[in-house]
């Protein structure tokens, strides 16, 4: 139902371009404004033989987790063609809701994912991945993702084996379109939805002042440490989704009120 929760409120959305569509209706919905500016960009690997090397051991392993929906829409296709279809001996667990989604388009339905947060501290904690002592556990990731999840899972005894299916570019140089939409009085607040994200506003962005007078909206503590260490306006969704993130925003409105 449209309303005026986020009236005239600018706001940048940094998701993958194929990522950001809900969230961009949903604040057009509420009467903000997006504006799309996406600091991620999925690409697939130029060269998939390691990949493939890496996934001859699934037969034999006993958990497959993906991190992201780009880590099974980058995998399964490969899996499938070399093995003819999932192997049957695999559990299945997913970062959060929407990567499951992905894993049922390809016929696996019963997934392990966490009941609150969505990150790898959540998926942790379920009873599941404690008793993984022996067990071979394959990650199917991006290059050069977080280690938390292969780490604690060593700790616990099990084989780790990861699966690096695609990887993640900035495909921004500059800021400069921020900065003249802070100057015409189009931006209040921007989405980061990755640490890597965050990261590569940062590195882009530090030295501009837009950057302190704006809000960053993020859904989760983890993406805030950076900022607020910089002393920059952050406020946290207190879950996940576009729920979530659209009464974040609404905070703004109120801040500007």
């Amino acid at each position: 139902m449209a309303d005026d929760l986020l009236k005239d409120l600018h706001i940048a959305v940094t998701r993958p371009i194929d990522q950001a569509e809900s969230i961009c209706d949903a604040i057009l919905l509420h009467g903000g404004k997006p504006t799309l500016f996406p600091l991620l960009a999925i690409s697939p690997l130029q060269d998939y033989s390691a990949f493939e090397q890496s996934i001859t051991l699934l037969e034999q392993a006993d958990w497959a987790l993906f991190i992201s929906t780009n880590a099974v829409v980058n995998s399964l296709p490969r899996i499938i063609k070399k093995f003819g279809n999932v192997p049957a001996n695999l559990k299945f667990a997913a970062i959060g809701h929407q990567t499951a989604k992905e894993l049922a388009l390809y016929g696996i339905h019963d997934v392990l994912t966490p009941h609150s947060r969505f990150d790898s501290e959540s998926l942790l904690a379920l009873a599941e991945m404690q008793d993984v002592a022996n067990k071979t556990v394959f990650i199917f990731r991006g290059i050069g993702g977080r280690d938390v999840l292969a780490d604690t899972l060593k700790l616990r005894g099990a084989h780790v084996i990861f699966a690096e299916c695609y990887r993640r570019i900035n495909p921004q140089t500059d800021v400069q379109a921020l900065s003249s939409l802070w100057q015409q009085g189009q931006l209040d607040a921007v989405i980061v939805s990755s640490s890597e994200a965050m990261r590569n506003l940062l590195s882009l962005a530090i030295e501009s002042e837009w950057l302190r007078h704006i809000t960053l909206c993020v859904n989760h503590p983890r993406i805030a440490e950076l900022p607020l260490q910089f002393g920059l306006n952050v406020l946290v969704t207190e879950a996940p989704g576009d729920a979530a993130m659209i009464k974040c925003l609404s905070q703004v409105v109120v801040q500007h009120g």
